[in-house]
């Protein structure tokens, strides 16, 4: 008997960059979602420990500068994009950094906007809707720190 091959999962970084009630989003400029939201994230790269990735993906994207350190994990997404393609996000709270944030990648980003937790776009793209709403669940709830997307 063969075993089953193993998972070979895409690890992704999403960062809730927030200022009080109020939330760092970027519309897609590429093929992938192109026109919806979503908050800065990107793919962890070979031998880069998460909280390094999720700051380097930020800086990239806004030139937002934040201390990996002083990212906190608030929730994971294991995400079945197709029968091939499996994900696993994991969503960093940032609440302390420096530099305004800018659209350094125009090519992938049509714009930065912020918005309330109390009024967020409408045209999130599901997967990081998934653990942006998780997140914002567990501020009230004793919520589940794991969603799984996509598989049912």
């Amino acid at each position: 008997m063969t075993p089953e091959p193993l998972a070979e999962p895409v690890i992704d970084t999403h960062v809730l960059l927030r200022e009080g009630d109020k939330l760092l989003f970027s519309q897609r400029g590429g093929p992938y979602g192109y026109g919806r939201w979503h908050m800065p994230s990107g793919k962890l790269d070979r031998g880069e420990a998460l909280r390094a990735g999720a700051a380097r993906e930020l800086l990239e994207e806004t030139g937002v500068t934040v201390d990996p350190e002083h990212l906190r994990m608030v929730h994971v997404v294991h995400h079945r994009q197709s029968a091939e393609i499996e994900r696993i996000g994991f969503f960093f709270e940032a609440t302390r950094w420096s530099g305004d944030p800018v659209n350094r990648e125009p090519e992938k980003c049509l714009g930065l906007e912020w918005f309330s937790v109390h009024e967020l776009p409408e045209d999130i793209i599901e997967y990081p809707e998934k653990g942006l709403l998780a997140y914002l669940e567990a501020a009230t709830a004793d919520a589940a720190p794991l969603t799984e997307h996509g598989w049912a």
